[in-house]
C-alpha cells in the first residue's frame, strides 16, 4: 500500500500509536477478506462486502494523515 510512502510510512508506525492501529487494523482486515477469498474461512458475501468497505475506509484514513505529514 502506497509504496511511494514507504520510508514515511515506516515512520509514522514508529512514532504514531494512532497511524499504527490504523495500519494494523488494515492489515487484520486484508488478511480476513483473502482467507474469506481464497475458502479457507467461512464467510457470507455480505461479510466479505463489509470487511471491503472498513478495509477501505481504513486505507483513506491512512493516506489522509500520510498527507497531513507531507504537507
Amino acid at each position: 500500500m502506497f509504496p511511494e510512502h514507504r520510508e514515511l510510512i515506516a515512520q509514522l508506525r514508529q512514532i504514531d500509536s494512532r497511524f499504527k492501529r490504523l495500519l494494523d487494523k488494515h492489515n487484520e482486515q486484508d488478511n480476513l477478506v483473502k482467507n474469506i477469498e481464497s475458502s479457507n474461512d467461512s464467510g457470507s458475501k455480505e461479510d466479505l462486502v463489509r470487511l471491503k468497505k472498513e478495509k477501505l475506509s481504513l486505507k483513506d484514513e491512512i493516506y489522509e494523515v500520510i498527507k497531513e505529514k507531507l504537507s
